[in-house]
């Protein structure tokens, strides 16, 4: 199943690059991570090994590539309006999971094993923006508090905590999650501004 969604989505990923990363993205829906080599991907790719070797010279490269890539491309949803709408994005988030098991497993591992470069958390300033501006009478430790535990549930590493590590259907992830977004914002809806 292709992956990519159209060309030129990820700014400074090229032509080559985004051959790579679908390539590669489709072996690990197939065969996991373990069983993807280079000579695989070049093959799958159409290239030759030695040109995803240039593009990406290590393993962990080739990770955190598609790692960023995939979170933009694949795990793609509408940004929302409020802080109040977090959870149904999250409820959103863990659907998109959900049907994508082992790229959301890619980009979890990427996250928690800290890669450098890697983004853990790609909405933290969103979150806070968001608290700001909608909730300004909150202090700095409650807001962190809040963007914090919003940041963690907002993420394909609590959809694999979740599934693998619990055995929560896709259903009962999503009510989850999106159970325990609300449940961090309910103190303070009566504060806002």
């Amino acid at each position: 199943m292709p992956v990519e969604r159209g060309p030129g989505e990820v700014s400074g990923v090229n032509a080559t690059q985004r051959s790579i990363l679908n390539a590669y993205a489709e072996l690990v829906e197939e065969l996991g991570t373990d069983d993807v080599s280079f000579r695989l991907i070049a093959v799958r790719a159409g290239m030759g090994e030695r040109t995803v070797f240039r593009n990406y010279p290590t393993r962990v490269d080739l990770l955190l590539a598609t790692a960023t890539w995939i979170e933009r491309t694949v795990f793609v949803r509408q940004q929302p309006q409020s802080i109040f709408d977090v959870p149904l994005a999250i409820r959103e988030s863990m659907d998109i999971y959900d049907r994508r098991p082992e790229l959301t497993h890619l980009v979890a591992e990427v996250s928690m094993r800290g890669v450098a470069g890697a983004e853990p958390a790609p909405n933290r300033a969103l979150f806070d923006e968001m608290l700001l501006l909608e909730v300004p009478s909150l202090s700095a430790a409650e807001r962190r508090a809040i963007v914090a535990a919003l940041s963690h549930l907002d993420s394909p590493a609590t959809w694999v905590t979740l599934r693998r590590e619990l055995g929560f259907s896709g259903r009962d992830i999503t009510d989850a999650a999106s159970w325990a977004a609300e449940s961090v914002l309910d103190p303070i809806r009566d504060e806002v501004g």
